[in-house]
């Protein structure tokens, strides 16, 4: 069994250790196992090159636009004021309403830290003049921001999409379920947190106070409806839906005055500046899984997985360790694109339905992003806060721990993400 593709492993970890970013590190390190084994480079580079140009990546960029504009055309304080009127009445009502407003921003976003640096702001800033304790608001808005690119639309569904060439629109669905479950389940945790500590909550509002706040959220609150119908209608793809969400966004902030058209080239420009980083990222991925299956990595770890594990489940619960562990230390764009390929052949040989393996693959991996030493939503949470790290990641522990039984959950029953996809689409 040929385990040279270990060196390559070896070379990535150790140039990530020294600081170097991921994707610069992937390009020179599978350039100098090239160099090293006599693989050709020229037949690598063409194909790297050619990785972006997809229609189903090109979503991603109009979904980031999306986000982009509703976080700075005043949408998000329009959602935060409904689901505040909505829930804010149950104990802890500003931490619900926190779960709720991060429900219905995924819907528009799409993205986890999108979510953290757009209504995060505003919902730690409330809960705080309301008398929470800050560790607890930064707690719940960075648990609540997983949601993100678990409910439609979500920008890492379509990038595994792409990679694993399972359905846009079913790995959309499939994430409805789930991310529901998972709110819930934060709310329940947080009645009994608030209890525990007093926390306020306000009173239920007059119907006219409602009725305002509903118009006020009416047309942002449009956005994943229209989405949605529109896809499972077939009037557009869910690659052409983030056209639609972009378009849509840009006329709402227009129309309602919450944009002004001098703002639109800086919102364009920032999130083209994502998309190319994100870009990036996808060619030196795509140059580093040359080699890797060149070297048949992934039927390497699948005799090795077959002759070792027997179940699905079992398999699929060591596919979600691997994951915690890459998104505890590793971009989770970079992550997707570089072990996805290498484990979904795997996962499916052994016989895990892939709308299920890429819906764990996406929550296990999101995990990551709250998770100590270096999840990403937890930086942005202390650069708005200026909180001390250790006690942001002490007060973050519950709400790990409940995410991670929700993956549980994901993993021994399948039916959480594969009975509404099945329902709309069949079943594969």
């Amino acid at each position: 069994m040929n385990l040279n593709f270990i060196l390559l492993f070896a070379m990535l970890f150790a140039l990530m250790a020294l600081g170097i970013p991921v994707a610069v590190a992937m390009v020179i390190s599978s350039f100098i196992y090239m160099t090293i084994f006599d693989i050709s480079i020229y037949s690598a580079v063409v194909q790297s090159v050619s990785a972006p140009m997809s229609q189903t990546l090109l979503a991603t960029g109009f979904f980031i636009l999306a986000g982009n504009l509703m976080n700075r055309g005043g949408v998000t304080r329009k959602i935060f004021n409904f689901a505040k009127d909505l829930v804010g009445w149950v104990p802890g009502g500003l931490a619900h309403a926190n779960v709720v407003a991060s429900v219905i921003f995924a819907g528009m976003s799409g993205s986890a830290t999108a979510d953290a640096g757009g209504l995060g702001q505003i919902e730690v800033e409330a809960m705080r003049e309301d008398g929470y304790d800050l560790d607890f608001s930064l707690a719940v808005t960075g648990a609540s921001t997983i949601l993100s690119p678990l409910i439609p639309p979500s920008v890492p569904a379509v990038m595994l999409a792409c990679i694993t060439g399972v359905s846009t629109g079913r790995l959309f669905m499939a994430g409805v379920i789930p991310g529901l479950v998972y709110a819930g389940l934060m709310m329940a945790l947080i009645v009994l947190i608030s209890l525990k500590r007093g926390y306020p909550r306000t009173k239920v509002p007059p119907v006219k106070i409602l009725v305002k706040d509903f118009i006020n959220a009416f047309f942002p609150l449009l956005t994943p409806v229209i989405i949605l119908v529109c896809i499972y209608n077939g009037v557009v793809t869910p690659s052409e839906s983030a056209v639609l969400a972009g378009v849509y966004a840009t006329v709402l902030g227009l129309v309602t005055k919450d944009l002004k058209l001098r703002e639109l080239p800086g919102i364009f420009k920032d999130a083209a500046q994502l998309l190319v980083s994100i870009l990036f990222i996808v060619i030196a991925t795509k140059l580093f899984s040359y080699i890797i299956t060149l070297e048949q990595v992934p039927t390497t770890i699948s005799k090795i997985m077959m002759a070792n594990v027997s179940s699905p489940t079992v398999c699929l619960m060591i596919v979600a360790l691997v994951l915690l562990i890459c998104g505890c230390i590793m971009d989770n764009t970079a992550t997707i694109f570089i072990v996805a390929p290498v484990l979904f052949p795997v996962a499916t040989a052994m016989g895990v339905d892939p709308v299920q393996f890429c819906l764990v693959f996406n929550f296990v991996l999101m995990i990551g992003v709250i998770t100590p030493p270096v999840g990403m939503v937890l930086f942005v949470l202390q650069g708005m806060s200026g909180i001390e790290f250790g006690k942001l990641c002490k007060a973050m522990a519950p709400f790990i721990i409940l995410a991670l039984g929700t993956g549980l959950l994901m993993i021994c029953v399948p039916s959480i993400s594969t009975w509404l996809p099945n329902l709309i689409y069949g079943a594969l």
